[in-house]
């Protein structure tokens, strides 16, 4: 059977074009959007959850084309691009599920060719730039150390890129000497043509000292500036976060996740694997958490939101996490778990009975479309479930740090339920920004018991006790303020505003580009086009733990479209994250990408056209 299926954006509407070579009677259509949709012609709208819907159709003829004209449901979402068009689509015919192919190109095309390797004026071919650089004007050529304990990290980096090793037998020689006088993962590099001398604070300033010499050879095709560098970072968090939740990414490429990152000298990766759509970490606490929702799609507990189609998933073991945690820890890099409560866990609530009052009347739907996607703080199974569970996942992780999520609950979220009235009149509560202050801080508290430290999204310092509290690590990600008000309450926050740190936005606003907009669109420049201690806040400087960019997968279906959202633009994130305030502009970074880009394309990363 050949089926054909063809979207396009034409205004405000999708138009879906639908063809088979075969007679099909009373098919549905199921498909997922980024947002609820609604049916304006050629069908009935038999289900919806959040993004995905089943759309009823006419029986199909051979050889005609049927067309389904859709629309988002909330007013104010027009498509932007192709990742606003129908995603996972697929045909039930009776008992049957047919594939229908993309509707469109998926994720972006390839960037074109790199061009020569052009040293920007003035500047090293290096990102992060170092805090204080001296050139002397000569060059020397460069391919590889002498052997150097500490930096066999570095090369085994550069193997599994694709690079040449950076020591070797016959190398350049080279001395390193420690300085604990040093601030943290700080380092100083004489290059001379007779040999290289390296000071570095700690084993990590040694790594990075490697990577900045392998990323100069790379950039600098074998050639090296000669002088004396100084280098130490602005930040301490420097994160990159993904979201696994949405769309399950392979061990493979969270591995390469990590070598990019170690390539920008981050150190945080942030590992979102819970969310509405599905729990992913094999726990034994609560198996049937991960058991009943690693898969999506026909049949499952949970239909095929955000792109799953017939059946997509799956989930990471504890030895998995033992990989990561491996990798990581090579490259001097640290893994933040996240669990999502009180919202963002319809896929919870959906496996784990219990978790919501019975006698709950009320009707909150999330931003994201979802009724029933928070669990209720006042029944005793909500805390049964979720403090083994949080002990659980936080002992797998060595940070003894655990992200406890806390976004986006639900507008007069439990409004209806007697239980929660009840406990609003025991603890002196009102509104639902106090009942999840109140979940928040007894959660954070039983953990604190434990040894177990907490982080949360900015709305977690809501509430009339405080929020939180228990000296949570916050994350501000509507924009700055959030994280300005919270870090004058004395919470240490990581910036990370969407509007120019969130990578699933899209680069352009070009219709044949991919991304999300709701936050703006992020051009390479935007990265860079802000300060993580706002001018006029220069008073919370001291509470700015650092800074991390987020991947979302909502509109992620293969493992590779996430490469081009994320690089060139990880570049201005571990700029900001590395470099004195100020020091590096749009214009010098769009240089900067330009001598990056035949390092991404030599170590297979794909990276955007636009860059």
């Amino acid at each position: 059977m050949t089926l054909c299926f063809s979207t396009r954006i034409d205004g405000r509407h999708i138009l879906c074009d639908i063809g088979t070579d075969r007679a099909l009677t009373a098919p549905v259509l199921c498909f997922s959007l980024m947002a609820a949709p609604k049916v304006v012609s050629g069908g009935v709208l038999m289900r919806r959850l959040a993004g995905y819907a089943e759309v009823a159709l006419p029986s199909l003829t051979p050889g005609q084309t049927h067309r389904l004209v859709l629309a988002y449901d909330n007013p104010d979402y027009t498509p932007r691009n192709r990742a606003w068009l129908p995603l996972g689509a697929y045909l039930r015919v009776g008992k049957d599920c047919l594939p229908l192919p993309p509707g469109t190109d998926l994720g972006l095309p390839p960037a074109p060719p790199a061009p020569a390797i052009d040293r920007p004026d003035g500047l090293l071919p290096l990102i992060p730039q170092p805090d204080h650089w001296s050139p002397t004007g000569a060059t020397m050529a460069f391919s590889t150390l002498a052997p150097l304990p500490g930096l066999d990290q570095v090369d085994a980096l550069a193997t599994r890129l694709g690079l040449s090793p950076l020591t070797g037998p016959g190398g350049t020689a080279v001395t390193a000497t420690p300085d604990p006088d040093l601030p943290p993962e700080s380092y100083r590099l004489t290059l001379a043509p007779q040999g290289l001398t390296i000071t570095h604070a700690d084993s990590a300033g040694l790594h990075h000292a490697g990577i900045t010499l392998l990323t100069l050879r790379e950039t600098g095709a074998g050639t090296l500036p000669c002088g004396t560098l100084s280098d130490r970072p602005r930040f301490g968090w420097r994160g990159q976060h993904l979201d696994c939740a949405r769309h399950f990414f392979g061990l493979p490429f969270i591995l390469r996740l990590l070598d990019l990152m170690a390539l920008m000298k981050m150190n945080r990766f942030h590992w979102h694997f819970a969310d509405d759509e599905a729990f992913r970490l094999q726990v034994t606490s609560q198996p049937r958490l991960w058991q009943l929702t690693e898969y999506r799609g026909e049949g499952e507990a949970i239909p095929g939101v955000f792109g799953g189609g017939i059946r997509a998933g799956g989930s990471y073991s504890p030895a998995d996490v033992e990989t990561v945690l491996a990798r990581a820890h090579a490259l001097h890099i640290q893994v933040l778990p996240e669990i999502e409560i009180p919202a963002h866990s319809h896929a919870m609530v959906k496996v784990l009975p219990g978790l919501r009052d019975p006698g709950d009347n009320g009707e909150e739907f999330s931003v994201q479309g979802y009724l029933d996607n928070i669990v209720n703080p006042a029944v005793p199974a909500t805390w049964d479930t979720l403090l083994p569970l949080a002990k659980e996942v936080a002992g797998m992780f060595p940070l003894g740090l655990l992200h406890l999520g806390a976004d986006e609950a639900p507008h007069g979220a439990w409004e209806g339920s007697p239980a929660v009235a009840a406990l609003k009149a025991r603890q002196g509560l009102t509104t639902s920004d106090d009942v999840q202050g109140w979940m928040l801080n007894r959660l954070a508290t039983e953990l604190g018991q434990s040894g177990i430290k907490v982080a949360a999204w900015e709305e977690a310092a809501k509430g009339c006790q405080g929020g939180i509290g228990n000296d949570a690590l916050l994350f501000s990600w509507t924009g700055q303020g959030a994280g300005v008000a919270a870090a004058r309450a004395g919470h240490r926050v990581v910036m990370t505003p969407a509007q120019n740190a969130y990578l699933d936005m899209a680069h352009t606003a070009d219709p044949q580009d991919w991304g999300a907009t709701w936050a703006g669109v992020i051009a390479l420049e935007t990265t860079v086009a802000w300060d993580p201690v706002p001018k006029g806040a220069e008073d919370i400087a001291p509470q700015i733990a650092g800074i991390q960019s987020c991947f979302w997968g909502e509109f992620t279906t293969e493992d590779w479209q996430a490469e081009a959202m994320i690089a060139p633009r990880i570049l201005g994130i571990a700029t900001k994250a590395w470099e004195p305030a100020g020091q590096t502009t749009g214009p010098r970074l769009r240089a900067l990408a330009g001598a990056y880009a035949p390092l991404f394309d030599r170590i297979g990363w794909h990276r955007h056209g636009a860059a």
